[in-house]
């Protein structure tokens, strides 16, 4: 019998996979690791829910999502033709590799940043090309810089920091091939750069509907952008990508944006709450446009320690070993009543201070 191992490529043999956030099953669990909102969708979107009927299951859905696209374009001022529905914004990215890269090609990405996107390149196989944030997480880009593919995190994860317009408006005009704007949490941001999409020929934004929607469980993400490339992805697509429940719901979410915009401005104003309680007990809270806080505990309480001790207490946060993000911890905005918990849990396990 042949060895199993000559039945893999090289470079997935040596891949090292994605690793997710924790989805442990536990009894009385507060979850506040994988940036899923901590509120229901909208009513709509459970009236969709039941009213599906034995079709959605049996009969195959729409492959070209033209409903859905419909919505996503009229929301976003462009025509169905510039937008592209996908199995979450995962599947948007990892076809761009497919679509924007050849062998050979190179990839780029701030880091630390969305850590799926190296895999991406990996799985390709294509150059990584990571550009280095600095000490304070904001971005210098190097000039000599150059890829076929640049993702472009906004707000970044898992720094929560949103960059300056003008700097992305600038690297878009001076970049020569595909940018990819990932804007999984720009509800929560005080802008979006959606319009860059249809002014440039070149640059795609990416959606979610998992953090600000409520739809984490059913995997629905889209791209804008210029014509010509976003034909280029359903060339690649699975011949059915989305599922006709996905699509069915993601439709009823797209068109109940006040429910969206009343759950996420319960999370920002928490948000700005635990930022300030975390503060006054004396940790360094990162500016956050996002869903999270990316904080870095105080003096004497390493990450990794504080990690440890709340997951005891049955409270899950998200922790990136490593030089850049290591001393840093990731908290997804829950409800208040499950925030309160968590600063309780961090002052009841705080270790005494020295005496001065």
């Amino acid at each position: 019998m042949t060895g199993s191992s000559s039945m893999i490529c090289r470079h997935v043999e040596a891949l090292h996979a994605y690793v997710p956030g924790e989805q442990p099953k536990t009894p009385g669990l507060i979850k506040l690791n994988t940036n899923e909102n901590p509120y229901p969708p909208s009513p709509r979107v459970l009236e969709v829910l039941r009213g599906l009927g034995e079709g959605a299951l049996r009969l195959y859905p729409d492959p070209m999502c033209t409903a859905l696209r419909e919505r996503i374009a009229a929301l976003h001022g462009v025509s169905p033709e510039q937008v592209f529905v996908g199995n979450g914004s995962d599947e948007v990215l990892a076809l761009c590799t497919r679509a924007f890269v050849e062998d050979g090609g190179a990839i780029g990405y701030f880091e630390p940043s969305y850590s799926l996107y190296p895999v991406l390149s990996d799985i390709r196989p294509a150059q990584r090309r990571p550009v280095p944030l600095g000490e304070d997480f904001s971005w210098r880009m190097p000039e000599d810089d150059h890829a076929s593919l640049f993702y472009l995190t906004q707000p970044n994860a898992p720094t929560s920091l949103a960059f300056p317009r003008e700097r992305i408006e600038a690297f878009a005009r001076a970049f020569r091939g595909v940018l990819l704007i990932d804007e999984a949490y720009a509800d929560f941001a005080p802008e979006t750069f959606m319009d860059l999409a249809a002014t440039f020929d070149h640059v795609l934004v990416s959606r979610s509907l998992s953090k600000s929607y409520s739809l984490a469980g059913a995997r629905a993400g889209y791209a804008v952008g210029p014509s010509r490339l976003i034909a280029a992805l359903h060339k690649i697509k699975d011949s059915y990508n989305v599922n006709a429940i996905t699509q069915a719901i993601a439709l009823a979410a797209l068109d109940d944006q006040a429910a969206m915009r009343a759950n996420v401005a319960r999370i920002i104003a928490t948000r700005e709450r635990i930022a300030d309680a975390l503060t006054r007990r004396g940790y360094v809270v990162h500016p956050s446009a996002t869903n999270f806080l990316w904080v870095r505990p105080p003096a004497g309480q390493p990450a990794a320690g504080v990690f440890a001790r709340l997951r005891e207490r049955n409270i899950l946060i998200r922790y990136f070993p490593g030089p850049a993000t290591g001393d840093h911890l990731r908290i997804t905005i829950g409800t208040d009543e499950q925030m309160d918990a968590f600063l309780a849990a961090l002052d009841h396990d705080e270790p005494p201070r020295a005496a001065r």
